[in-house]
């Protein structure tokens, strides 16, 4: 568990930035509902009616003058993009990071296989997500409740899960690609996760584009969806499963094979 560690130590600032902007911005969020619950109502007919608008970002499933539908948007526009963000830069940079920093000669020395280092990035890369997912959630429950706000239990449940389980399906594709590059993939996994985000408002406003749901994972891990049907949708969650196991199996085979750069 040696490395395991290391990689949790050596992502500790990067973690932690994270989990605070994102954490604050949620805060910050719900924080001022009731400075706008006079006009709540209002702002939550003038959304429902505004066509593709409200369409292309699920507003139009939910109330948003009620603070269950209000949660359910804001968490998605804080945590839905800022949680992809970050599992994708987390994913991208896991393998390819040794060779682009020089360390991966002082790495593949020590008496362990290339599978144990694939496998113990792994294993950091997922805790970091899970860690960032919990603090994020406890910041929101929180901050909920100071408000005096209370909220559904199983509804908040199945959002913080649906979106902890998208940013592990993102955090394990990038895992994949990282085992192929050499250098920055930077511009990779940012443009992955925000390519797969703009997929799930194309698929809001067009049902001919209905196909694309089972290709983003924002399509399960949209909290408007989730709070109008109080479900996640399993029929997504399955391709999101597969292309997991793809990408992880992915990581494995090819750096076992890889000609590494010291």
């Amino acid at each position: 568990m040696t490395l395991f560690f290391h990689e949790l130590k050596r992502d500790k600032i990067k973690l932690i930035v994270w989990t605070a902007a994102i954490a604050s911005m949620l805060v910050i969020s719900i924080a001022i509902y009731p400075q706008m619950t006079s006009q709540m109502e209002e702002m939550g007919d003038m959304f429902s009616q505004m066509g593709g608008f409200s369409e292309a970002f699920g507003m139009d499933k939910v109330n948003f003058g009620q603070y269950s539908g209000y949660f359910a948007v804001e968490c998605g526009n804080v945590l839905g993009l800022g949680g992809a963000f970050f599992a994708a830069l987390l994913g991208i940079a896991a393998l390819a990071k040794e060779e682009r920093e020089r360390t991966a000669e002082f790495l593949l020395t020590h008496p362990v296989s290339r599978s144990y280092v694939v496998s113990q990035k792994l294993f950091a890369v997922l805790a970091e997500v899970l860690m960032l997912n919990l603090a994020v959630a406890a910041a929101g429950i929180a901050a909920s409740y100071a408000i005096g706000q209370s909220i559904d239990g199983k509804q908040t449940f199945l959002v913080f899960s649906g979106y902890t389980l998208m940013q592990i399906e993102l955090v394990c594709i990038m895992f994949g690609i990282s085992a192929f590059l050499r250098g920055n993939g930077i511009g990779i996994g940012l443009g992955s996760a925000f390519v797969l985000y703009f997929m799930n408002i194309l698929a809001n406003l067009s049902d001919d584009l209905e196909f694309l749901r089972y290709i983003t994972p924002f399509s399960y891990a949209d909290g408007t969806s989730i709070v109008s049907s109080n479900k996640i949708e399993i029929k997504y969650i399955i391709p999101g499963i597969v292309l997991t196991a793809a990408g992880i199996v992915a990581a494995f085979i090819k750096y076992n094979k890889k000609d590494i750069r010291a």
